[in-house]
């Protein structure tokens, strides 16, 4: 097979990840997916190099990532970050508007002088990671995440649906019931019922004495409607727990931010 169709096919299974890929030849760039020409802003692997000329300078120099100041005299990037322990090899990197993200790191060397090196957006996860530790995610009485948490990662989350080119659809659930707020076992049972029901990445969220939000992210309004149909269709509007309820679905529009959108839910 001639080398040119090696690197187009080569080309095009990296470009069909969802993760940032970047080839090195020892230490040279030499193939970067679409996904980290989008992340960088750049429309060719030239390009990249004109811009980016030191692959090391991406991570930010915080303490609680792996940057250059880890790195051991002598010593190559690759190896040494993957001397470390796997929950440990995270770097931060920015994107053209200083929005800074979370990074996994994998790197495949099973060909001599080549790596395959994987990133992996973390960022949602790990700002989870750091809520849970705190005790700050979550509604004590029902278990879902609390209202406050979800407006801090807000940003992030619209962040998220940008890179992975989804829309944000958010069902309101209204209870009917004067002493729903004031039953801690209802509540939980209530919240327990639907976090069974959804998706892992999906979020639900106490949004006020009465009310549950779900947020999730979806291809598009079809996608997003069929989600509401799958709730109505697995609860049919039956009591959870000696209370009724009513869905209101609000769907992202184009180039609406999620300020706007959660606006539009609390109408």
């Amino acid at each position: 097979m001639p080398d040119n169709i090696s690197f187009d096919l080569m080309q095009s299974i990296v470009d069909s990840q969802q993760n940032l890929i970047v080839i090195f030849h020892n230490d040279e760039v030499i193939l970067i997916n679409k996904s980290f020409k989008k992340f960088v802003a750049v429309s060719s692997l030239k390009e990249y190099k004109e811009v980016f000329p030191k692959f090391l300078d991406h991570f930010v120099p915080h303490p609680s990532y792996f940057n250059a100041e880890k790195i051991k005299s002598g010593e190559s990037w690759f190896d040494a970050v993957m001397k470390m322990q796997e929950i440990d090899r995270v770097v931060s990197l920015l994107t053209p508007d200083y929005e800074p993200h979370a990074f996994s790191v994998d790197i495949n060397s099973d060909v001599d002088e080549y790596k395959i090196v994987t990133l992996t957006d973390i960022t949602q996860t790990l700002i989870k990671r750091i809520m849970i530790d705190n005790h700050a995610n979550m509604d004590i009485n029902s278990g879902a995440y609390s209202k406050n948490y979800f407006l801090h990662i807000a940003q992030s989350y619209e962040d998220a649906a940008t890179f992975n080119e989804k829309i944000i659809g958010a069902i309101l659930i209204k209870v009917d019931s004067d002493n729903f707020s004031s039953d801690n076992m209802a509540l939980s049972n209530f919240a327990n019922h639907f976090k069974k029901i959804t998706r892992q990445d999906d979020m639900l969220i106490r949004w006020s004495d009465n009310t549950f939000l779900l947020v999730y992210l979806v291809d598009s309004v079809d996608n997003s409607k069929h989600m509401l149909e799958k709730l109505d269709d697995i609860t049919s509007k039956d009591a959870i727990g000696g209370v009724n309820y009513t869905f209101t679905l609000t769907t992202q529009k184009e180039k609406e931010s999620i300020k706007e959108l959660i606006k539009r839910v609390d109408i």
